[in-house]
């Protein structure tokens, strides 16, 4: 058995989570917020058979996209004015963690 966390954009969650639904996935969803541009995520856990990892894997790839943004970034001040200026950044996507699980209860 594995567990597997997925990070994903608020923006993809809920496709994603229809997609586990029908899938007979089951999941845990938690509002998650980003590090780097401190916008809503959603981080789903979920307890799988190793045999159907890489079906969760592709129904991840599938419905969670990258995509790009223009950000206001503090990091690359103008050297005359000291004001940020807009800075164009990939966001989206998913950030997956694929861990054994030594043991499973349920009560």
């Amino acid at each position: 058995m594995k567990m597997i966390i997925a990070i994903v954009q608020s923006k993809d969650s809920n496709r994603l989570r229809k997609a586990f639904a029908k899938n007979h996935i089951q999941m845990t969803q938690l509002s998650t917020t980003g590090g780097f541009l401190r916008e809503g995520n959603a981080t789903f856990l979920i307890g799988i058979e190793d045999e159907r990892v890489q079906d969760v894997l592709e129904i991840i790839k599938k419905n969670a996209k990258s995509r790009e943004q223009y950000v206001t970034s503090q990091m690359h001040m103008d050297v005359e004015g000291g004001s940020a200026f807009p800075v164009n950044v990939q966001i989206g996507g998913a950030t997956v963690f694929v861990m054994p699980v030594e043991q499973f209860h349920k009560f």
